[in-house]
């Protein structure tokens, strides 16, 4: 089952269903008004929108318009997002000589949750010196989790699973890290592909609470990187009973895998700007791959092995603050 929201005027939008084909849609209001209220009351809800989504994938509903889509969550209770690749760290802190981070424990940070664009909205952002850069990320949707949820009994909880675009300003981020107290400026609006869809959706690529797939970068319509989704160190249950240690998680809990990376980036290249100069530096010496300019396109997609793109495509321009520009927000 695919779930989205749709422009309504206001800032949760309205919940519909998506054919299989990616195709057609219909409202779903009658039974849940925005999605959140669907997860809040997943249990029932859940079986009348399966029961909608079979009529929609037998023709009935409305042909979807993308740029009608809104984030199908536009707007969350929580965003933790994890760094569950191994590969992009050790990049990261080979190019950079850092030091390992010596912990057992899964990385996670808490992330602004209060607005999500969607996947065609243009990305404000105030100066190209910031070090704008994309970042190809899978992510799950909680129901509501327990406290001292164990990793083992944590997949019972995954309700949807996305396609996320975390944007990040590199020339910042250093500068916030050295204060000890985390990101704020360096992290803006993330972005998050139209559709979202239930585990059952990806079959047999949905392994051991991982997405085992391939995230497609494209940048001004050239090739970026697919690295492939089942390489982290740990799944989504791992991460959820981390977030879980202290605390309950309420229905619309949003977690991120970190950037998708894998050993083999010199074959399945990256999903961020950050890595691919990290690999730059360690082969060069020195970086050679520019951080984004105003007016650059990103595109994200995830091929579904199938003739339509599972989660539908994000592909979204970089504008400069105070200029004339595309939003659902």
């Amino acid at each position: 089952m695919r779930l989205a929201t749709f422009v309504n005027g206001s800032r949760d939008g309205a919940l519909a269903v998506v054919s299989a084909t990616g195709l057609r849609g219909m409202s779903a209001v009658e039974i849940a008004p925005t999605l959140q209220a669907a997860l809040d009351d997943w249990t029932r809800v859940e079986p009348a929108l399966r029961a909608l989504t079979a009529r929609v994938d037998a023709g009935q509903g409305f042909e979807l318009d993308p740029e009608r889509a809104m984030a199908p969550l536009p707007r969350a209770w929580q965003w933790l997002d994890g760094s569950a690749f191994p590969t992009h760290g050790e990049l990261m802190q080979k190019a950079f000589a850092l030091p390992p981070i010596e912990t057992d424990r899964p990385l996670m940070y808490q992330g602004m949750s209060h607005l999500f664009l969607s996947a065609t909205d243009d990305v404000i952002l105030p100066s190209e010196a910031d070090g704008i850069d994309f970042e190809g990320e899978f992510g799950i949707i909680t129901g509501d989790v327990p406290m001292g949820c164990a990793a083992a009994d944590a997949l019972a909880h995954v309700r949807l699973i996305v396609l996320i675009n975390d944007w990040s300003l590199r020339a910042i981020a250093p500068i916030e890290m050295k204060t000890g107290f985390g990101w704020v400026q360096a992290k803006p609006a993330c972005s998050m592909a139209p559709f979202a869809v239930t585990p059952d959706a990806l079959g047999e690529f949905w392994r051991e609470g991982r997405v085992c797939l391939p995230l497609r970068v494209e940048v001004n319509g050239s090739w970026f990187g697919s690295p492939v989704g089942d390489a982290m160190a740990v799944g989504f249950h791992d991460l959820i009973a981390h977030a879980a240690r202290s605390r309950v998680l309420p229905a619309g809990t949003i977690i991120g895998s970190g950037t998708v990376s894998n050993p083999d980036h010199a074959t399945v290249g990256s999903t961020c700007i950050s890595e691919r100069r990290a690999i730059e530096m360690i082969e060069h010496g020195v970086p050679k791959t520019d951080f984004l300019s105003f007016d650059d396109e990103v595109t994200m997609s995830v091929d579904g092995r199938s003739a339509y793109d599972l989660f539908g495509r994000i592909r979204q321009h970089v504008r400069r603050a105070n200029e004339p520009h595309s939003t659902h927000q």
